[in-house]
């Protein structure tokens, strides 16, 4: 995607969307997850081919030296050399089902790896809407900081006229100088804040450098129902997520999984039938003896079988009941880990739900503090310039004033995080409105 703009034109901004889908199609992680499905598709296919007969074939050829028995029954000295050749096959008939538990489990085992899959891509999703609202936060502030410099420049500009005038003193005017630069100072802060959240958002994303890197500022109705909205309960979500979240479908899959491993380990108590064929055929030559032609004891020789071989299992030093017991164990483990999940999942959605009805408080009371310090401030900025107020009650109205607009700023942007968040658990994408 290109994100370099042409020299003197405006930069692509990147929606929320388009980060996320940035971020999971280069991060190093997701791409490790995927090879770990790869390894999981091999070992389906690996348990399914094993139903499939095998195929070998062998050439062997033997020298042999000194005395040996001859066919008038004495011995003399003869050199003797063997070829032979041979192609054979098996196939698995019955192996106590241990086929058939193997590739379900291997099938299990692949679903569950494509759940840890997703759920690697939803933890890049959340860090990349935490950095992109974080970004969304800190143009709020330097929008902020660069309001109080502009005020403050007005009452520079002001201050300097009635220096003129000789209404004012020319310490008056430098102390309002000092607060100018002050407020210069802040607005460095500020862009210098909003610069490292776009590199650490750029970083996220994989780009090779955070140079013409800006994201869109979402519209924020301020009147939208959506600030005063009923926060769910955290049951209700937590009951839509449970059938939802990968990380509890990846634990629920394996868990299924456990019970063929069982069945697996219980197929070594039971016989296991092959039937196996092959030919071949061999080419002798003796010393002091003549012998056929090649082709001929090739043809003269030619042997095949067929046969069937049954192995049942007596005593195998108790093998097969430790496997067992161990498989069992393992079912143990995963029913652990798959409560553990859910538990978690509840967990993290009861503080995302309390942390929405806390910024949403903190939204309605911010709201009603940045009103009341505006009016007070206007009416300070009157007095001021009316010469009924000195410059510090000025100064301490207007920061108050500024400070209001900042915590609603952060009220409201961790409101509408908290609420995407809701709404991710849910099984929604992830959105600010």
């Amino acid at each position: 995607m290109m994100h370099c703009a042409l020299l003197g034109a405006q930069p692509h901004q990147w929606t929320l969307r388009e980060c996320c889908d940035y971020a999971v199609s280069h991060s190093i992680s997701i791409k490790q997850q995927q090879n770990q499905c790869r390894q999981q598709e091999i070992q389906l296919s690996t348990a399914k081919n094993s139903r499939l007969p095998d195929l070998s074939g062998s050439v062997g050829q033997n020298f042999s030296f000194g005395r040996g028995l001859t066919a008038d029954n004495t011995y003399s000295n003869t050199n003797t050399s063997s070829t032979s050749f041979s192609l054979g096959t098996s196939v698995p008939l019955f192996t106590g089902f241990q086929i058939p538990n193997q590739i379900k489990m291997n099938q299990l085992n692949l679903e569950a790896a494509t759940a840890d899959l997703e759920k690697a891509k939803n933890d890049i999703r959340m860090q990349v809407a935490q950095a992109y609202v974080q970004i969304l936060y800190n143009m709020e502030i330097a929008d902020v900081a660069h309001r109080q410099v502009s005020i403050d420049s007005m009452q520079v500009a002001r201050i300097e006229a009635l220096v003129n005038n000789g209404k004012a003193s020319g310490s008056q005017l430098s102390q309002q100088k000092a607060t100018l630069a002050n407020s210069q100072l802040t607005v460095t802060q500020a862009e210098n804040n909003l610069n490292l959240s776009l590199l650490t958002l750029s970083q996220l994303l994989e780009l090779p450098t955070a140079d013409g890197f800006a994201i869109e500022r979402p519209m924020v109705d301020e009147t939208s129902g959506a600030y005063r909205a009923q926060v769910p309960s955290a049951d209700a979500v937590y009951a839509e997520a449970l059938g939802l979240k990968p990380e509890i479908m990846a634990q629920q899959l394996r868990l299924k999984a456990t019970d063929h491993n069982i069945k697996i380990a219980r197929a070594g108590y039971m016989p296991t039938l092959s039937l196996s064929g092959g030919m071949g055929s061999n080419y002798y030559t003796t010393s002091k003896f003549s012998s056929d032609p090649f082709g001929t004891q090739l043809k003269n020789n030619f042997s095949q079988y067929i046969g069937l071989n049954l192995n049942v299992p007596i005593f195998n030093r108790f093998q097969t009941r430790n496997s067992i017991r161990s498989a069992k164990i393992e079912q143990q483990n995963q029913q652990l880990q798959f409560d553990n999940a859910k538990k978690t999942l509840y967990k993290e959605i009861q503080q995302v739900c309390q942390n929405a009805i806390a910024a949403q408080a903190k939204y309605e009371s911010s709201m009603v503090a940045m009103q009341s310090s505006k009016d007070a401030f206007d009416l300070m900025q009157a007095k001021y310039e009316n010469g009924k107020a000195n410059m510090t009650e000025f100064n301490e109205s207007k920061n108050n004033y500024l400070k209001s607009e900042s915590d609603l700023v952060q009220a409201r942007y961790e409101l509408i995080y908290q609420q995407a968040l809701i709404q991710f658990y849910r099984g929604h994408d992830l959105q600010f409105n």
